[in-house]
């Protein structure tokens, strides 16, 4: 099964009052291993960026300036997107920004049947705990040393690993591990152990036993076998 997992980086929370795309990162997963094939791109904005968004992915105005806009990257991200499943975290939030770019150039939106949200599997599996992506990174012993800013490609790779431990870990299903895809962990193949041949006991009754059972059935006052 092909999905996508990806990241969006933005000017603001909400496209609907000015707000833009401007990275995106994905990456795709076969049967939940991924392949190796990514998508990553900046996107100018065509407005300035607000400091407090500059603040959490370090996306400058000078360093986007000369980025292509949206429409030029959209076929590029249509061919790879194809018709897969597509997953990212809180993902209302990325899908309304890329929808809203694929609209304004005319291109069809992604259905929303689609969507997978981590943070919906992640509050149906740990209720109550922290679900931010850098809090499951933790409880998954994902190492995320590197996550200094938010990054679209980084937080995409981040959020594969993330996606593969809510969806069972590495063993995926119930195939046995030697036929497992390239890239899965194997469990664990169990070897019994090899223990030294032991003479079967007797278990036959001595004759004392037999002496004692046929007292004891003789003193059973009115047996339900005999009715």
């Amino acid at each position: 099964m092909r999905e996508i997992v990806f990241d969006t980086e933005t000017t603001g929370i909400d496209p609907n009052t000015g707000d833009r795309m401007v990275e995106i990162g994905c990456i795709e997963l076969v049967n939940k291993v991924p392949t190796g094939r990514t998508f990553h791109a900046y996107f100018n904005p065509q407005r300035p960026m607000p400091l407090e968004a500059e603040r959490i992915h370090g996306l400058t105005d000078t360093f986007l300036a000369d980025k292509r806009c949206f429409p030029e990257h959209a076929l590029e991200l249509i061919d790879f997107l194809e018709d897969a499943p597509m997953v990212a975290h809180n993902a209302q939030f990325d899908f309304a920004f890329l929808n809203y770019e694929f609209g304004c150039c005319g291109h069809p939106v992604v259905e929303l049947t689609r969507m997978v949200d981590t943070l919906a599997l992640a509050r149906r599996r740990h209720p109550g705990a922290k679900h931010s992506l850098d809090a499951l990174c933790g409880r998954y012993g994902i190492d995320r040393s590197h996550r200094v800013l938010h990054g679209a490609l980084l937080d995409a790779e981040l959020l594969a690993q993330v996606y593969v431990e809510l969806t069972g870990g590495r063993q995926i299903g119930l195939a046995l591990a030697g036929n497992a895809a390239p890239g899965i962990v194997p469990a664990a193949i169990f070897r019994p152990r090899q223990r030294p041949f032991r003479e079967p006991r007797p278990h036959a009754p001595s004759a004392a036993e037999l002496a004692r059972h046929k007292a004891f059935v003789e003193a059973l006052d009115s047996p339900l076998w005999m009715n």
